[in-house]
């Protein structure tokens, strides 16, 4: 039962009573990616003391911090069928729903790049996209293809997309650089974003959330789909995790092997990128699923699931304080931001002496995001959901 306590232009708030009946042709096994889903915002007291774990890939290869936005769009994925399937007898409250949602996350993404430019903002050259316009543009093609076509065409959609884009990206001549060139300003990619967006990047010469690469990043979120399609169909659940954990395996085999010939690029999400974080979130997929659905064991997913439950208010409200702490200057001391006053105060002036820098700023971050955790445990256990 849902109780409606705010909705303007299409945001809502709202407070829901538990009810443990689920909806027609619901499975609870797609409750479950909320468990990947868990990650505020990495936040350190300061980037220029990282532990490389935590930091991104500086252009080729990957670490851990780079699975975060693949995974998230893989959840989203395996989340899309379920969510869509209430209103799949009303064509036009599909299409309606799908729309309003993926131009409400667009403008919220733009609202975040606002937040975080450096005053005063440059609208010449103002970031036009980002997480949020990716997600809402990879949202609106996997609705589309998920309410229109068969799970055959949308695997054949996801190998197309991988096959064609390494095609392109290492067989199109770049001009002023030539074909196969992977270097951030020499790239098919970088040479589209420049060509449709102008100066509107967000990296200043180009972007990491570009347009070419969203098609291989549409790819992701089909993995998910079919992972989820795949934990919905009759059977034993514990054969189901086995047989999906091992198709898992096998795409980040593949992907490791694709590194070779196309490297590992968040920024170019390449094709061997997706396939290695989509094996690596089919994995954890079947393991939360073997673990919380098969075994039950869910005392410890309670965080996680708050995290899930509130995923866009996890992310908008932690990168925006980020952000408007690290722009905020204190009146004594113009040249000092207030995020460092508060991580020098709090961890910096002794951790760093006692340790190293690195991990007064892991410190901060893991205060930062258990934080959040306190906000978002509360909002869950008040049936508090911000949605769009």
């Amino acid at each position: 039962m849902v109780f409606l306590f705010r909705e303007h232009r299409g945001f809502v708030i709202k407070a829901v009573v538990r009810d443990d009946r689920p909806a027609p042709g619901f499975s609870r096994r797609l409750s479950r990616p909320h468990c990947s889903r868990d990650d505020p915002g990495q936040h350190p007291g300061t980037w220029d003391a990282v532990y490389w774990p935590l930091d991104h890939a500086a252009w080729n290869g990957w670490t851990p911090t780079d699975l975060v936005f693949p995974f998230f769009l893989f959840a989203m994925g395996a989340a899309v069928p379920v969510a869509l399937a209430r209103r799949r007898g009303v064509p036009r409250l599909v299409r309606r729903h799908v729309l309003r949602r993926a131009v409400l996350l667009f403008g919220l993404g733009l609202l975040l790049n606002a937040i975080e430019a450096k005053p005063p903002i440059v609208w010449s050259a103002f970031p036009i996209l980002g997480v949020l316009q990716r997600i809402a543009i990879v949202y609106v093609v996997v609705a589309w293809l998920t309410e229109r076509t068969s799970r055959r065409t949308q695997i054949v959609v996801a190998a197309t997309s991988l096959l064609a884009y390494w095609a392109a990206m290492t067989l199109v001549p770049v001009p002023g650089a030539g074909a196969g060139v992977l270097t951030p300003d020499g790239n098919l990619a970088t040479f589209i974003d420049r060509w449709a967006l102008g100066r509107h990047l967000s990296h200043g010469t180009w972007e990491s959330e570009g347009l070419l690469s969203t098609v291989p990043a549409i790819a992701t979120a089909l993995c998910g789909v079919l992972a989820g399609d795949w934990l919905m169909t009759p059977g034993s659940t514990s054969h189901r995790s086995g047989v999906l954990w091992i198709a898992g395996a096998a795409a980040t085999l593949v992907g490791l092997l694709w590194d070779r010939a196309f490297p590992i690029n968040k920024n170019l999400w390449t094709s061997s990128f997706t396939l290695f974080t989509a094996g690596l979130a089919t994995q954890l997929l079947a393991v939360c699923h073997w673990v919380l659905d098969v075994h039950r064991w869910r005392r410890w997913s309670a965080s996680f699931v708050a995290f899930g439950r509130n995923p866009l208010a996890a992310y908008f409200l932690s990168v925006g304080l980020d952000s408007i702490l690290t722009r905020t200057t204190l009146n004594t001391q113009p040249d000092v931001s207030l995020k460092w006053a508060l991580y020098w105060r709090a961890f910096g002036w002794w951790a760093a002496s006692c340790c190293d820098a690195e991990f007064a700023s892991l410190l901060y971050a893991i205060t930062y995001v258990a934080l959040w955790a306190v906000v978002m445990v509360a909002m869950y256990r008040k049936r508090v959901f911000v949605g769009i």
